[in-house]
Protein backbone atom coordinates (compact mmCIF):
# COMPACT_ATOMS: atom_id res chain seq x y z
CA UNK A 1 0.00 0.00 0.00
CA UNK A 2 1.65 3.22 -1.16
CA UNK A 3 -0.97 5.77 -2.23
CA UNK A 4 -4.09 6.40 -0.13
CA UNK A 5 -7.07 8.46 -1.23
CA UNK A 6 -9.02 10.00 1.67
CA UNK A 7 -12.58 11.01 0.84
CA UNK A 8 -13.62 13.96 2.98
CA UNK A 9 -11.66 16.91 4.42
CA UNK A 10 -13.45 17.31 7.72
CA UNK A 11 -12.05 16.51 11.16
CA UNK A 12 -11.84 12.79 10.39
CA UNK A 13 -10.40 13.10 6.90
CA UNK A 14 -7.76 15.69 7.78
CA UNK A 15 -6.54 13.82 10.86
CA UNK A 16 -6.43 10.56 8.91
CA UNK A 17 -4.40 12.20 6.14
CA UNK A 18 -1.99 13.72 8.66
CA UNK A 19 -1.29 10.41 10.42
CA UNK A 20 -1.01 8.54 7.10
CA UNK A 21 1.58 11.03 5.85
CA UNK A 22 3.51 10.72 9.11
CA UNK A 23 3.82 7.00 8.36
CA UNK A 24 5.20 7.72 4.92
CA UNK A 25 2.17 7.11 2.68
CA UNK A 26 1.48 9.19 -0.39
CA UNK A 27 -1.85 10.83 0.43
CA UNK A 28 -4.51 12.78 -1.44
CA UNK A 29 -7.70 14.18 0.12
CA UNK A 30 -10.82 14.88 -1.94
CA UNK A 31 -13.60 17.26 -0.86
CA UNK A 32 -16.33 19.18 -2.68
CA UNK A 33 -15.86 22.24 -0.46
CA UNK A 34 -13.28 24.98 -1.18
CA UNK A 35 -11.38 24.18 2.04
CA UNK A 36 -11.19 21.86 5.07
CA UNK A 37 -13.70 21.53 7.91
CA UNK A 38 -16.56 23.38 6.24
CA UNK A 39 -19.43 20.95 6.79
CA UNK A 40 -20.27 18.66 9.73
CA UNK A 41 -18.26 20.35 12.50
CA UNK A 42 -17.67 23.86 11.12
CA UNK A 43 -19.48 25.61 14.00
CA UNK A 44 -20.02 22.77 16.46
CA UNK A 45 -20.25 22.94 20.26
CA UNK A 46 -16.44 22.93 20.58
CA UNK A 47 -16.36 20.35 23.38
CA UNK A 48 -13.85 17.55 23.90
CA UNK A 49 -16.42 15.74 26.00
CA UNK A 50 -15.27 12.34 27.22
CA UNK A 51 -17.74 12.83 30.08
CA UNK A 52 -20.63 12.82 27.64
CA UNK A 53 -20.01 9.37 26.24
CA UNK A 54 -23.57 8.35 27.15
CA UNK A 55 -25.36 7.48 23.89
CA UNK A 56 -28.69 8.94 22.83
CA UNK A 57 -30.00 5.36 22.84
CA UNK A 58 -30.76 4.65 26.50
CA UNK A 59 -33.60 2.96 28.39
CA UNK A 60 -35.23 6.38 28.96
CA UNK A 61 -34.86 7.61 25.36
CA UNK A 62 -38.03 6.14 23.76
CA UNK A 63 -40.27 7.80 26.36
CA UNK A 64 -38.51 11.16 25.97
CA UNK A 65 -38.80 11.01 22.18
CA UNK A 66 -42.53 10.27 22.39
CA UNK A 67 -42.92 13.23 24.75
CA UNK A 68 -41.04 15.49 22.32
CA UNK A 69 -42.87 14.42 19.14
CA UNK A 70 -44.26 17.45 17.33
CA UNK A 71 -42.47 19.99 19.57
CA UNK A 72 -40.47 22.26 17.27
CA UNK A 73 -37.93 23.12 19.99
CA UNK A 74 -37.49 19.56 21.30
CA UNK A 75 -33.88 18.46 22.01
CA UNK A 76 -34.31 15.39 19.78
CA UNK A 77 -36.95 15.61 17.06
CA UNK A 78 -37.91 12.78 14.71
CA UNK A 79 -39.64 13.99 11.57
CA UNK A 80 -41.00 10.71 10.23
CA UNK A 81 -40.47 10.33 6.49
CA UNK A 82 -41.07 7.71 3.84
CA UNK A 83 -37.40 6.84 4.08
CA UNK A 84 -36.30 3.22 4.41
CA UNK A 85 -32.97 4.20 5.99
CA UNK A 86 -34.68 6.34 8.62
CA UNK A 87 -36.96 3.44 9.63
CA UNK A 88 -34.06 0.96 9.63
CA UNK A 89 -32.10 3.39 11.78
CA UNK A 90 -35.01 3.92 14.15
CA UNK A 91 -35.63 0.22 14.70
CA UNK A 92 -31.96 -0.40 15.43
CA UNK A 93 -31.98 2.62 17.75
CA UNK A 94 -34.73 0.98 19.82
CA UNK A 95 -32.60 -2.15 20.16
CA UNK A 96 -29.63 -0.06 21.31
CA UNK A 97 -31.85 1.38 24.07
CA UNK A 98 -31.70 -1.92 25.96
CA UNK A 99 -29.82 -1.45 29.26
CA UNK A 100 -27.07 -3.94 28.35
CA UNK A 101 -26.51 -2.26 24.96
CA UNK A 102 -26.51 1.24 26.44
CA UNK A 103 -23.86 0.27 29.02
CA UNK A 104 -21.72 -1.45 26.37
CA UNK A 105 -21.97 1.56 24.03
CA UNK A 106 -21.14 4.03 26.79
CA UNK A 107 -17.94 2.21 27.73
CA UNK A 108 -16.89 1.81 24.09
CA UNK A 109 -17.39 5.53 23.47
CA UNK A 110 -15.60 6.44 26.71
CA UNK A 111 -12.50 4.41 25.80
CA UNK A 112 -12.32 5.87 22.30
CA UNK A 113 -12.92 9.40 23.59
CA UNK A 114 -10.22 9.14 26.26
CA UNK A 115 -7.75 7.85 23.70
CA UNK A 116 -8.70 10.63 21.33
CA UNK A 117 -8.28 13.31 24.00
CA UNK A 118 -4.75 12.03 24.67
CA UNK A 119 -4.10 12.07 20.92
CA UNK A 120 -5.27 15.68 20.64
CA UNK A 121 -3.04 16.64 23.54
CA UNK A 122 -0.12 14.95 21.76
CA UNK A 123 -0.91 16.83 18.54
CA UNK A 124 -1.19 20.12 20.41
CA UNK A 125 2.28 19.60 21.86
CA UNK A 126 3.67 18.40 18.53
CA UNK A 127 2.25 21.18 16.36
CA UNK A 128 1.69 24.16 18.74
CA UNK A 129 -1.57 24.86 16.89
CA UNK A 130 -3.60 27.67 18.50
CA UNK A 131 -7.37 27.12 18.46
CA UNK A 132 -8.82 29.01 21.46
CA UNK A 133 -8.64 25.87 23.55
CA UNK A 134 -9.41 25.70 27.25
CA UNK A 135 -8.65 22.98 29.78
CA UNK A 136 -11.33 24.07 32.25
CA UNK A 137 -13.55 20.99 32.15
CA UNK A 138 -17.22 20.64 31.28
CA UNK A 139 -20.02 21.38 33.73
CA UNK A 140 -23.32 19.56 33.15
CA UNK A 141 -26.12 21.48 34.86
CA UNK A 142 -29.59 20.23 35.82
CA UNK A 143 -32.70 22.27 36.52
CA UNK A 144 -34.78 19.28 37.59
CA UNK A 145 -34.00 17.24 40.71
CA UNK A 146 -35.08 13.93 39.18
CA UNK A 147 -32.90 14.61 36.15
CA UNK A 148 -29.97 15.45 38.42
CA UNK A 149 -30.45 12.31 40.51
CA UNK A 150 -30.63 10.18 37.34
CA UNK A 151 -27.46 11.80 36.00
CA UNK A 152 -25.63 11.28 39.29
CA UNK A 153 -26.55 7.60 39.17
CA UNK A 154 -25.55 7.28 35.51
CA UNK A 155 -22.22 8.95 36.24
CA UNK A 156 -21.24 6.03 38.44
CA UNK A 157 -20.67 3.80 35.39
CA UNK A 158 -17.95 6.09 34.03
CA UNK A 159 -16.54 6.73 37.50
CA UNK A 160 -16.21 2.98 38.12
CA UNK A 161 -14.34 2.73 34.83
CA UNK A 162 -11.82 5.44 35.60
CA UNK A 163 -13.40 8.58 34.15
CA UNK A 164 -13.66 11.38 36.68
CA UNK A 165 -17.07 12.92 37.23
CA UNK A 166 -17.77 15.06 40.31
CA UNK A 167 -21.36 15.22 41.58
CA UNK A 168 -21.81 18.77 42.92
CA UNK A 169 -24.29 20.85 44.84
CA UNK A 170 -25.33 24.15 43.24
CA UNK A 171 -23.02 26.09 45.58
CA UNK A 172 -20.08 23.85 44.66
CA UNK A 173 -20.85 24.26 40.96
CA UNK A 174 -20.94 28.08 41.20
CA UNK A 175 -17.63 28.09 43.07
CA UNK A 176 -15.98 26.25 40.17
CA UNK A 177 -17.93 28.06 37.43
CA UNK A 178 -18.91 31.58 38.63
CA UNK A 179 -20.74 32.23 35.34
CA UNK A 180 -23.60 30.14 36.81
CA UNK A 181 -24.25 32.61 39.64
CA UNK A 182 -27.24 34.25 37.93
CA UNK A 183 -29.02 30.99 37.11
CA UNK A 184 -28.08 29.19 40.36
CA UNK A 185 -31.55 29.56 41.98
CA UNK A 186 -33.07 27.58 39.09
CA UNK A 187 -30.59 24.67 39.34
CA UNK A 188 -30.84 21.36 41.20
CA UNK A 189 -27.18 20.36 40.90
CA UNK A 190 -24.35 19.69 38.47
CA UNK A 191 -21.95 17.02 37.29
CA UNK A 192 -18.42 18.27 36.62
CA UNK A 193 -15.83 16.63 34.39
CA UNK A 194 -12.58 18.50 35.20
CA UNK A 195 -10.47 16.65 32.61
CA UNK A 196 -12.58 17.63 29.62
CA UNK A 197 -11.55 20.40 27.25
CA UNK A 198 -12.91 22.75 24.63
CA UNK A 199 -11.63 24.54 21.54
CA UNK A 200 -12.48 25.66 18.01
CA UNK A 201 -12.62 22.50 15.89
CA UNK A 202 -12.63 24.46 12.63
CA UNK A 203 -9.50 26.44 13.53
CA UNK A 204 -7.66 23.28 14.51
CA UNK A 205 -8.71 21.36 11.39
CA UNK A 206 -7.65 24.18 9.06
CA UNK A 207 -4.26 24.50 10.78
CA UNK A 208 -3.68 20.72 10.72
CA UNK A 209 -4.61 20.59 7.03
CA UNK A 210 -2.03 23.30 6.33
CA UNK A 211 0.61 21.26 8.16
CA UNK A 212 -0.40 18.12 6.30
CA UNK A 213 -0.12 19.97 2.98
CA UNK A 214 3.34 21.22 3.95
CA UNK A 215 4.28 17.57 4.64
CA UNK A 216 3.22 16.60 1.13
CA UNK A 217 -0.49 15.72 1.38
CA UNK A 218 -2.37 16.74 -1.76
CA UNK A 219 -5.75 18.38 -1.16
CA UNK A 220 -8.20 18.29 -4.06
CA UNK A 221 -10.78 20.88 -3.01
CA UNK A 222 -13.80 21.80 -5.12
CA UNK A 223 -13.94 18.19 -6.27
CA UNK A 224 -17.21 16.26 -6.10
CA UNK A 225 -17.11 12.52 -5.42
CA UNK A 226 -19.51 10.76 -7.80
CA UNK A 227 -19.07 7.06 -7.07
CA UNK A 228 -16.72 4.28 -6.07
CA UNK A 229 -15.74 1.71 -8.67
CA UNK A 230 -15.47 -1.94 -7.61
CA UNK A 231 -13.58 -4.75 -9.26
CA UNK A 232 -12.63 -8.24 -7.98
CA UNK A 233 -13.50 -7.60 -4.33
CA UNK A 234 -11.85 -4.22 -3.98
CA UNK A 235 -12.19 -0.59 -4.96
CA UNK A 236 -10.55 0.12 -8.29
CA UNK A 237 -11.08 3.88 -8.40
CA UNK A 238 -13.19 6.89 -7.46
CA UNK A 239 -15.07 8.87 -10.08
CA UNK A 240 -14.81 12.59 -9.31
CA UNK A 241 -15.61 15.83 -11.09
CA UNK A 242 -14.33 19.38 -10.84
CA UNK A 243 -14.23 22.47 -13.04
CA UNK A 244 -12.07 20.57 -15.53
CA UNK A 245 -14.59 17.75 -15.94
CA UNK A 246 -14.97 14.15 -14.80
CA UNK A 247 -12.15 11.68 -14.17
CA UNK A 248 -11.21 8.62 -12.12
CA UNK A 249 -8.76 8.92 -9.21
CA UNK A 250 -6.88 5.74 -8.36
CA UNK A 251 -4.96 4.62 -5.27
CA UNK A 252 -3.83 1.49 -3.45
CA UNK A 253 -6.29 2.12 -0.59
CA UNK A 254 -9.29 4.34 0.06
CA UNK A 255 -10.69 5.89 3.25
CA UNK A 256 -14.30 7.06 3.40
CA UNK A 257 -14.66 9.92 5.90
CA UNK A 258 -17.73 11.61 4.44
CA UNK A 259 -19.93 11.80 7.50
CA UNK A 260 -23.64 11.57 6.67
CA UNK A 261 -22.86 11.21 2.98
CA UNK A 262 -20.90 7.98 3.50
CA UNK A 263 -23.93 5.68 3.37
CA UNK A 264 -25.04 6.42 -0.19
CA UNK A 265 -21.52 6.22 -1.59
CA UNK A 266 -20.78 2.92 0.16
CA UNK A 267 -24.05 1.31 -0.90
CA UNK A 268 -22.86 1.62 -4.49
CA UNK A 269 -20.17 -0.99 -3.82
CA UNK A 270 -22.28 -3.20 -1.56
CA UNK A 271 -21.06 -1.91 1.80
CA UNK A 272 -23.83 -1.17 4.33
CA UNK A 273 -23.16 1.63 6.83
CA UNK A 274 -26.25 2.45 8.91
CA UNK A 275 -25.74 6.18 9.37
CA UNK A 276 -28.48 8.79 9.39
CA UNK A 277 -28.04 12.59 9.38
CA UNK A 278 -29.01 14.31 12.63
CA UNK A 279 -29.28 18.02 11.97
CA UNK A 280 -27.70 20.08 14.73
CA UNK A 281 -27.82 23.84 15.22
CA UNK A 282 -25.47 26.43 16.65
CA UNK A 283 -25.38 30.14 17.38
CA UNK A 284 -22.22 32.20 17.72
CA UNK A 285 -22.22 35.60 19.43
CA UNK A 286 -19.65 38.18 20.52
CA UNK A 287 -19.08 38.29 24.29
CA UNK A 288 -19.46 41.80 25.72
CA UNK A 289 -19.02 40.85 29.39
CA UNK A 290 -15.83 38.78 29.38
CA UNK A 291 -15.56 38.45 33.21
CA UNK A 292 -18.99 36.79 33.18
CA UNK A 293 -18.13 34.23 30.53
CA UNK A 294 -17.88 30.51 31.31
CA UNK A 295 -14.29 29.44 31.96
CA UNK A 296 -14.78 26.31 29.92
CA UNK A 297 -17.94 24.68 28.60
CA UNK A 298 -21.36 24.18 30.18
CA UNK A 299 -24.00 21.67 29.10
CA UNK A 300 -27.66 22.26 29.93
CA UNK A 301 -28.66 18.62 30.23
CA UNK A 302 -32.44 19.04 30.09
CA UNK A 303 -32.33 21.01 26.84
CA UNK A 304 -29.21 19.25 25.49
CA UNK A 305 -27.64 22.63 24.73
CA UNK A 306 -23.95 23.46 25.05
CA UNK A 307 -22.43 26.86 25.94
CA UNK A 308 -18.72 27.27 25.22
CA UNK A 309 -16.43 30.26 25.45
CA UNK A 310 -14.17 30.37 22.38
CA UNK A 311 -11.86 33.33 22.76
CA UNK A 312 -14.13 36.40 22.61
CA UNK A 313 -17.14 34.44 21.30
CA UNK A 314 -19.86 32.33 22.87
CA UNK A 315 -20.82 29.20 20.95
CA UNK A 316 -24.28 27.81 21.72
CA UNK A 317 -24.99 24.43 20.13
CA UNK A 318 -27.41 21.59 20.41
CA UNK A 319 -30.64 19.89 19.43
CA UNK A 320 -30.90 17.08 16.91
CA UNK A 321 -33.44 16.81 14.13
CA UNK A 322 -33.79 13.63 12.08
CA UNK A 323 -35.19 15.02 8.86
CA UNK A 324 -33.13 13.58 6.02
CA UNK A 325 -30.54 15.82 4.37
CA UNK A 326 -32.44 19.06 4.89
CA UNK A 327 -30.08 21.88 5.93
CA UNK A 328 -32.49 24.81 6.10
CA UNK A 329 -32.41 26.83 9.32
CA UNK A 330 -35.56 26.35 11.40
CA UNK A 331 -36.19 29.71 13.14
CA UNK A 332 -37.91 28.07 16.13
CA UNK A 333 -34.97 25.78 16.81
CA UNK A 334 -32.50 28.65 16.30
CA UNK A 335 -34.39 30.86 18.74
CA UNK A 336 -34.44 28.04 21.32
CA UNK A 337 -30.64 28.26 21.54
CA UNK A 338 -30.39 31.98 22.23
CA UNK A 339 -33.44 31.93 24.51
CA UNK A 340 -31.78 29.35 26.76
CA UNK A 341 -28.48 31.25 26.73
CA UNK A 342 -30.24 34.45 27.81
CA UNK A 343 -31.89 32.51 30.63
CA UNK A 344 -28.51 31.46 32.02
CA UNK A 345 -26.32 34.44 31.05
CA UNK A 346 -28.55 37.50 30.39
CA UNK A 347 -25.76 40.11 30.20
CA UNK A 348 -23.07 38.05 28.53
CA UNK A 349 -23.46 38.72 24.79
CA UNK A 350 -24.59 41.16 22.15
CA UNK A 351 -27.73 39.18 21.45
CA UNK A 352 -28.48 41.04 18.22
CA UNK A 353 -25.16 40.05 16.63
CA UNK A 354 -25.94 36.34 16.33
CA UNK A 355 -24.80 34.00 13.56
CA UNK A 356 -26.78 30.79 13.20
CA UNK A 357 -25.51 27.61 11.54
CA UNK A 358 -26.70 24.09 10.96
CA UNK A 359 -24.83 20.90 10.08
CA UNK A 360 -25.60 17.23 9.60
CA UNK A 361 -24.14 14.95 12.26
CA UNK A 362 -23.53 11.40 10.98
CA UNK A 363 -25.32 9.36 13.64
CA UNK A 364 -25.30 5.60 14.06
CA UNK A 365 -28.08 4.02 16.17
CA UNK A 366 -25.56 3.13 18.90
CA UNK A 367 -23.70 6.47 18.69
CA UNK A 368 -20.53 4.46 18.04
CA UNK A 369 -18.53 5.38 14.94
CA UNK A 370 -17.65 2.90 12.21
CA UNK A 371 -13.86 2.62 12.05
CA UNK A 372 -11.80 -0.02 10.28
CA UNK A 373 -11.53 -2.21 7.21
CA UNK A 374 -14.68 -2.93 5.20
CA UNK A 375 -15.43 -6.22 3.45
CA UNK A 376 -13.53 -4.77 0.47
CA UNK A 377 -9.90 -5.30 1.34
CA UNK A 378 -8.61 -1.87 0.30
CA UNK A 379 -11.60 0.17 1.52
CA UNK A 380 -11.49 1.64 5.03
CA UNK A 381 -14.13 3.58 6.97
CA UNK A 382 -13.83 6.43 9.46
CA UNK A 383 -17.34 7.77 9.80
CA UNK A 384 -20.53 7.86 11.88
CA UNK A 385 -19.24 9.87 14.85
CA UNK A 386 -22.52 11.69 15.49
CA UNK A 387 -22.11 14.53 17.99
CA UNK A 388 -18.64 13.36 19.05
CA UNK A 389 -16.61 13.96 15.89
CA UNK A 390 -14.38 16.53 17.59
CA UNK A 391 -14.13 14.44 20.76
CA UNK A 392 -13.34 11.13 19.00
CA UNK A 393 -11.80 12.33 15.73
CA UNK A 394 -8.05 12.53 16.45
CA UNK A 395 -8.01 9.11 18.15
CA UNK A 396 -10.21 7.51 15.49
CA UNK A 397 -7.82 8.63 12.77
CA UNK A 398 -4.73 7.51 14.65
CA UNK A 399 -6.28 4.07 15.34
CA UNK A 400 -7.40 3.63 11.72
CA UNK A 401 -3.93 4.40 10.41
CA UNK A 402 -2.54 1.79 12.82
CA UNK A 403 -4.99 -0.74 11.36
CA UNK A 404 -4.01 0.19 7.82
CA UNK A 405 -0.35 -0.26 8.73
CA UNK A 406 -1.00 -3.67 10.28
CA UNK A 407 -0.46 -2.44 13.85
CA UNK A 408 -2.88 -3.16 16.71
CA UNK A 409 -4.41 0.12 17.95
CA UNK A 410 -3.72 1.09 21.54
CA UNK A 411 -7.40 1.59 22.33
CA UNK A 412 -9.81 -1.21 23.27
CA UNK A 413 -12.62 -0.67 20.74
CA UNK A 414 -14.72 -2.85 18.44
CA UNK A 415 -13.21 -1.87 15.13
CA UNK A 416 -14.85 -2.88 11.86
CA UNK A 417 -13.31 -6.04 10.44
CA UNK A 418 -11.40 -6.85 13.63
Amino acid sequence: MKRVLVLGAGILGVHTAYFLRQRGYEVAVVDRQPGPGLETSFANGSQISVSQSDPWASPHAPFKILKWLGKEDAPLLFRLRMDVNQWRWGLRFLYECLPSRAEHNTLQAMRLSEYSRRTLQMLRKETSIQYDHAEAGIMMIHSNKQSFDDAAEAAQLLIRNGERRDVLSVAEAVKIEPALAHTAPTLAGAIYAPNDESGDAYKFTVALAERAAAMGVEFLYGTTIKKLQREAGEVSGVVVSDEKGQRTEKADAYVVALGSYSTALLSGVGVDALIYPAKGYSATLPIVNQPGAPKGSITDDEMKIVFTTIGDRLRIAGTAELNGFDTTLNPVRCAALTKRAKHHFPDLCDWEAVTYWTGLRPATPSNLPIIGQSKLKNLFLNTGHGTLGWTEGPGSARALVDIMAGVKPEVDYEFLGA
